[in-house]
């Protein structure tokens, strides 16, 4: 599936860093991007051009950024940074995280695409702040409701050690690619031939890990990123069933535009789920509250303890823990309640208009 890149329109891109590994790294894949580069060894060398980039790029020595309100647009780094990566990203509020050389073709197709005024779908992850709050039920339902009111959508299954989403969303063995079709991707693909790749159920396409005992080839973070931005080419919203490992927040959550955090009406599931959001990138992020008769904790509460608005409170259907062994979510999602807290969540994050 390695196909090579086609520069749109040429892009001003601003590389801050005085590591001249990640200078040489970048010059090489800007010239192959088609965009033009101007480097800045420091924060106070950048101050000038940092507003009227096209694109910020900022490598891992960097410890602080100028007085801006425009946060950087990747943070470029190595393997060996390690996890200190990610959490330097959130901190500096970086959109993005490049490990080079493995991201490479990734970012040579992120930079082509930066001169586009449509910047394709959006994406909306899903991830529980405790175990059992429903964030994989969460995502079907809001995948089926979305595509039920005519937006092309993809789901997505964050989560390689979940078992496979593709036995909740359906008892059929349908036809289409799974994650580990994808473990030797390269470079970008075709956004008609990746939509047609998929399985497609209730309405959405879905792409799964398998659902079976198997050992299975995981593509490494560069095919990861390469699926990513062809989902976004070929549907108006991208759901990703997260996970709650931490693959699945740094190879993932990273390339969210919002979040939906999900947690059970218990004090526990509270301060399990400030945790999880302090792992999270900067970004627009809400919450829903998986309650019951015998929620000890009023869901208003917990979203003002965690700073997040309340997206709605997930209702409680009898049976679908069943279901969902069975494959059989998407029946329960038809039903009113489903449905209509479905649309709330989507609404108010502006998914649907």
């Amino acid at each position: 599936m390695d196909r090579s890149w086609v520069p749109q329109d040429t892009a001003g891109i601003l590389l801050v860093s005085a590591d001249p590994y990640l200078q040489e790294e970048a010059k090489r894949i800007v010239a192959a991007a088609g965009g033009s580069l101007s480097t800045a060894v420091d924060v106070t060398d950048s101050v000038h051009g940092w507003d009227s980039a096209d694109v910020v790029l900022v490598g891992s020595d960097v410890r602080e950024l100028p007085p801006r309100g425009r946060p950087p647009t990747v943070l470029l780094g190595r393997a060996s940074d390690g996890d200190g990566l990610w959490k330097l990203a959130a901190a500096l509020g970086a959109e993005r995280v490049a490990v080079l050389p493995e991201a490479a073709g990734w970012l040579a197709e992120h930079l082509s695409m930066s001169g586009s005024p449509d910047p394709g779908g959006m994406v909306m992850g899903v991830i529980g702040g405790c175990g059992g709050a429903g964030a994989t039920t969460t995502a079907i339902w809001l995948a089926q409701a979305a595509a039920d009111h005519g937006v092309s959508t993809m789901l997505i299954d964050g989560d390689p050690w979940g078992g496979g989403l593709e036995l909740a969303v359906t008892a059929e063995d349908i036809p289409g690619l799974k994650w580990p079709d994808f473990a030797e991707t390269r470079g970008s693909l075709d956004p008609g031939q990746f939509r047609d790749s998929l399985p497609f159920a209730g309405g959405f396409a879905y792409l799964s890990w398998p659902g079976t005992r198997e050992p299975i080839h995981s593509p490494d973070a560069g095919a990861v990123a390469a699926v990513m931005d062809a989902a976004r080419r070929s549907f108006e919203l991208i759901l990703v069933d997260i996970g709650r490992s931490g693959e699945g927040v740094r190879n993932l959550a990273w390339d969210c535009d919002r979040m939906v955090l999900l947690v059970t009406a218990h004090l526990k599931s509270a301060v399990a789920a400030g945790r999880i959001l302090s792992e999270l990138p900067p970004m627009d992020a809400g919450l829903v509250v998986r309650g019951s008769s015998a929620s000890l904790v009023d869901a208003g509460l917990i979203a003002d303890s965690l700073g997040l608005p309340l997206l709605g409170v997930l209702p409680e259907v009898r049976g679908v823990d069943a279901g969902t062994d069975m494959g059989r979510v998407l029946d329960y999602g038809r039903r009113k309640p489903v449905n209509r807290f479905a649309m709330s969540v989507l609404e108010l994050n502006g998914a649907v208009q």
